[in-house]
């Protein structure tokens, strides 16, 4: 593994501590009148998503975790998880659906996702903004009934429930936001 000094430290970057694998949250280099120079950090561990501080020492060497993206298509799912195929190897690996979080809530089949790797670990996932998905189930928009910023429930193709605004009808496409799982708008 290679090694990085603590006064080179960057948000985002994923280090190996204690058997831990922890991504830098916020870091800050502190030189104070008296004594040594002290990097202090937040580091969010990858696998359980606890966040905790530490102190390092200026110039301390820590170990750097190597993390893969690869760019994976969604072929179908499974009672035990999801399948994926590696777009340059045409590998098909099975992912728990724990690893992946709630960016199952986005994946229909034949889409890509970008999916995180420690060795042979899936530690997480790359999704875009906001993805395209079609409304299976919600009320019918009745005419007239345009108040503004009221919404009701839709279910999603994915089995995702959002709000959305009064007009949208199933079999709409929308545009849906993955980190707060709202309505964008019509696709």
């Amino acid at each position: 593994m290679a090694t990085v000094s603590s006064n080179d430290l960057k948000n985002g970057m994923n280090l190996l501590l204690d058997r831990d694998l922890m991504a830098v949250v916020e870091f800050q280099h502190v030189k104070p009148g008296k004594g040594h120079a002290f990097v202090r950090t937040k580091l969010k561990n990858v696998r359980s998503g606890a966040v905790v501080e530490r102190t390092f020492r200026a110039g301390e060497s820590l170990e750097r975790a190597n993390i893969d993206k690869r760019e994976m298509q969604f072929l179908y799912a499974e009672p035990n998880g999801y399948v994926f195929m590696d777009n340059e190897t045409y590998d098909q690996i099975t992912v728990g659906r724990d690893a992946l979080g709630d960016t199952a809530n986005y994946l229909i089949e034949g889409s890509s996702a970008v999916l995180l790797m420690f060795g042979t670990e899936i530690v997480g996932t790359d999704m875009p903004a906001s993805v395209e998905l079609v409304i299976t189930e919600t009320e019918p928009g009745i005419q007239g009934d345009r108040v503004s910023g009221a919404t009701k429930p839709a279910t999603l193709e994915t089995g995702l429930t959002i709000q959305v605004p009064l007009f949208v009808g199933p079999g709409e496409r929308v545009k849906v936001d993955t980190r707060s799982a709202s309505y964008i708008s019509r696709a």
